[in-house]
């Protein structure tokens, strides 16, 4: 089987809970470090499936591997190869197919709860599953690119999550936590914390360790249904 390519843009943004659950499933995967300058690759038929991360830059900014990445989304989607993106690689799916990157009304960072849409494509993807506690780390969103129906939205941004075609899932949120990633970010995010600590959902770092072995277990199970969903679609 050709391996699952994961593009990092952070060194501390890594696939987290979906490298866990790649390795249980024993499905192959190569970690593109585009931070340490590996390059994006051009032919995304190399790859079963494609995976973007987070990262703290914009979809908007002039970087060089952003319009690459953008091109390879494309290609992907022309080709049936499943895309996945966790929050900025959620904005890249959004602007590689159509829609737009701007600011989020106000910044969310920590946990806070997202809605599933009521919709028959969002029961594909999380069953039974209404509502649950996500983790936010951004302050820009995009829209729906044409085709796309929204799966999850949340009272400070209404487009946290969309489909398209049945295999791709663009995610707002991020749904690959691990304990030791929500600790890590908040100490190299500190700054940013305090910076937008007014914003009504921004946490500090002290209330998003409450209960953090509960609610990163209560995710993973979220994740769970979503990555077993969307392997489900992987190329040949």
């Amino acid at each position: 089987m050709k391996p699952v390519a994961i593009f990092r843009h952070l060194s501390i943004e890594g696939p987290g809970y979906f490298a866990t659950f790649l390795d249980n499933k024993n499905i192959p995967w190569e970690l593109i470090k585009v931070d340490a300058g590996d390059v994006v690759p051009a032919d995304p038929g190399r790859y079963s499936g494609l995976v973007f991360m987070g990262g703290p830059m914009s979809v908007n900014d002039d970087l060089p591997w952003v319009s690459r990445s953008l091109e390879l989304i494309r290609q992907a989607a022309q080709k049936g190869i499943p895309v996945l993106g966790h929050c900025l690689g959620g904005q890249l799916m959004a602007k590689a197919l159509g829609g737009e990157v701007g600011r989020n009304p106000i910044k969310e960072i920590g946990w806070g709860e997202v809605t599933v849409a009521n919709t028959v494509a969002a029961a594909v993807w999380f069953g039974e599953t209404r509502k649950f506690g996500a983790f936010h780390w951004h302050g820009e969103t995009f829209s729906l690119p044409p085709g796309a129906e929204r799966v999850l939205s949340s009272a400070h941004c209404v487009n946290q999550a969309f489909v398209l075609d049945g295999k791709h899932l663009a995610m707002q949120c991020h749904v690959e936590m691990t304990e030791a990633m929500v600790r890590e970010w908040y100490v190299v995010g500190a700054g940013e914390v305090a910076a937008a600590s007014s914003s009504p959902a921004v946490q500090s770092a002290a209330m998003a360790e409450v209960d953090l072995a509960q609610r990163v277990a209560a995710l993973n199970a979220v994740s769970e249904k979503l990555y077993s969903k969307w392997i489900g679609g992987l190329a040949a």
